[in-house]
């Protein structure tokens, strides 16, 4: 008896505690979306990724053309400069190829820019939530961005105007 009535006291305890945790969740692309530094740094992320897209189609095209002209002469060219033509172009083409990844590869350089410019802004909106989550005492704080499984969230449990007045940043509500 006293065993059962040990165990119901812990259930009772169990379940108060959990009553008792707090609930929280955030719009990620929201806070981005209202913070010039990451709308600037998306637009130079932009700018620069366009440039190099131009860059490799246009090497692409060069590619593509001898690939062509080749095409053309083959019946006329010797079997040596057949050959030569072919190394030719596929080293070209290697070397378009090298380039895109360089520029879009895992760890290329938009993704280095990337990192160098969001990762800054990411870690300040962790922190205010972090912090946010500490002085409300939130057990979880749930990010209803980029799908996540949150499929319900009342708005009054929405922190993500707090988040943004504690990184400092005036709210826009005109957008």
């Amino acid at each position: 008896m006293k065993k059962i009535i040990g165990i119901f006291i812990i259930l009772i305890g169990l379940a108060s505690w959990s009553a008792a945790q707090r609930y929280a969740y955030v719009d990620t692309q929201y806070i981005l979306e209202n913070i010039p530094e990451y709308n600037k740094a998306q637009e130079d992320l932009n700018k620069m990724s366009e440039k190099w897209v131009k860059e490799i189609e246009d090497r692409f095209s060069v590619v593509e053309k001898k690939h062509r002209e080749f095409e053309a002469e083959k019946i006329l060219l010797p079997e040596e400069m057949r050959k030569q033509r072919l190394v030719e172009i596929k080293t070209l083409d290697n070397q378009v190829k090298e380039l895109q990844k360089k520029y879009f590869g895992v760890g290329g350089d938009l993704f280095t820019q990337r990192e160098q410019l969001i990762k800054p802004i990411q870690d300040q909106i962790f922190n205010a939530i972090q912090s946010i989550a500490s002085e409300r005492n939130f057990a979880f704080v749930f990010d209803k961005a980029n799908q996540s499984n949150l499929l319900y969230a009342d708005p009054k449990y929405d922190v993500s105007d707090q988040v943004i007045r504690k990184m400092g940043i005036k709210i826009d509500k005109n957008k």
